[in-house]
């Protein structure tokens, strides 16, 4: 009993000082705008931002009609000091002059190399394959798109990491049997993105997941985190920079079934941006709140900033960077009509 009551007022204290230590977290909000005010489409989802190598943003989403119509395409626009670019066609579904599909969920990723803009095309996620383009220009021009190989879908949602060995991993899965089979894989590239090898994540689990971000924790090791239908978060460690992952755990964050991300900060530290809620009847109940929480283990977290907080409305498909000066930049979808930006500065 005295053992166990120890263990007990251990780990009282250690929520304590650590709850604590992440209330004295001052930031300041830098901006708060939308990327774009008019553009040529009605609708806009998915949106995803990288830094380029002369310290402007850009950020990509797909814009058209309505998501899954044909003439849904992806869109950039560049943040400068003179602020966003307006927003510029970089990638189609045009086949040919009587085929055209939707495009789908951009992903930028930014090497020493080359910029890449990952992206899915076909009528839906069940029927989509993986394609992308590169920039050496930070994205004033673009490649002819490349397909991926068959299984190869890329960076579904959020954006790969690499690691210190040049190897990147990209977080990836599938939707099949119109979204009724979920399942998450990783994709390894130990050669810059000329090859990839596919990883499975607990392709036998009972759960439903899919559209992984990946952090990089302190002794090396990677959490990724899921999408799931569990209400939670879930997350698995890898051990080996990417080539196995463990069994699926509830994290601490609730879940409605929607799009997260996370990134590994400078300090040491780790921020989370999701939906605070659980799901409800329809597939977009829970996506009226939108929460900033940080963490210094990747796995207790606390909200630290309410971004949306409406009775109503979908703000969701977040997109989370750490820039080289060290503020934080995120964006995400709004009521599927615009794109926000936010960007932050940690003051300790």
């Amino acid at each position: 009993m005295r053992k166990t009551a120890k263990i007990l007022l251990y780990m009282v204290l250690l929520n304590y000082f650590t709850s604590r230590a992440q209330k004295k977290l001052d930031f300041e909000i830098l901006s708060e705008n939308f990327i774009y005010t008019e553009a040529e489409f009605p609708s806009s989802h998915a949106s995803t931002i990288t830094e380029l190598n002369n310290g402007d943003l850009i950020s990509a989403w797909f814009g058209g009609t309505h998501e899954r119509h044909p003439d849904v395409s992806i869109y950039s626009s560049v943040k400068n000091e003179e602020g966003w670019s307006k927003p510029n066609k970089i990638a189609d579904g045009v086949v040919n002059d009587t085929l055209r599909f939707p495009t789908w969920n951009p992903v930028l990723f930014n090497t020493e190399k080359r910029l890449f803009l990952f992206y899915k095309i076909g009528p839906s996620p069940s029927n989509w394959w993986g394609a992308y383009k590169t920039s050496e220009n930070n994205g004033k021009t673009w490649s002819e798109a490349v397909m991926l190989p068959t299984g190869i879908l890329g960076p579904i949602k959020n954006k790969p990491i690499q690691l210190e060995n040049g190897r990147i991993i990209s977080p990836s899965s599938v939707e099949l049997n119109d979204g009724k089979v979920w399942y998450a894989h990783m994709e390894i590239s130990d050669d810059s993105g000329k090859t990839w090898k596919k990883v499975p994540v607990n392709s036998d689990s009972e759960y439903k997941v899919i559209q992984p971000s990946i952090v990089q924790l302190k002794g090396g090791s990677l959490k990724a985190y899921f999408r799931s239908d569990q209400n939670f978060i879930l997350e698995s460690v890898s051990e080996d920079d990417g080539e196995s992952w463990s069994n699926f755990e509830h994290s601490k964050l609730p879940n409605p079934n929607s799009g997260i991300d996370a990134v590994s900060l400078k300090n040491g530290m780790f921020l989370m941006v999701y939906n605070p809620l659980a799901s409800g009847e329809d597939w977009s109940d829970g996506r009226n709140k939108l929460n900033l929480a940080v963490s210094k283990d990747a796995e207790n977290w606390q909200d630290i900033l309410q971004l949306e907080n409406e009775a109503e409305g979908e703000f969701s498909y977040p997109a989370i960077i750490q820039g080289e000066n060290g503020q934080i930049h995120i964006t995400y979808t709004y009521n599927r009509k615009k794109i926000k930006y936010v960007s932050l500065r940690f003051q300790n």
